[in-house]
């Protein structure tokens, strides 16, 4: 008897990554709300949604972590930003 699962069913490390991903995109998006100037919310989050598009396809495991690495150290700068600007 052949496995359940439809035939495009995530491993479970793929699953955990895309979650990763996901978390990233939310907090990023989260943090941009925060900006408070309109253009240039808008211009970010036009940004993040391309950047986020544009690797949506990547199936290699280390590029993807790669790729969420360094969404987590822009979305860390921006964190930052926002910080010393409202101090």
């Amino acid at each position: 008897m052949g496995s359940r699962l439809p035939p495009a069913a995530l491993s479970l490390k793929q699953f955990l990554q895309r979650q990763k991903v996901l978390g990233v995109y939310r907090s990023m998006l989260r943090t941009i709300r925060q900006v408070p100037d309109e253009a240039d919310r808008k211009y970010l989050r036009g940004w993040a949604r391309e950047e986020f598009k544009r690797n949506k396809n990547a199936t290699n495991q280390d590029a993807i972590r790669m790729m969420i690495t360094q969404a987590t150290n822009h979305l860390e700068e921006l964190q930052k930003s926002l910080l010393l600007a409202r101090s």
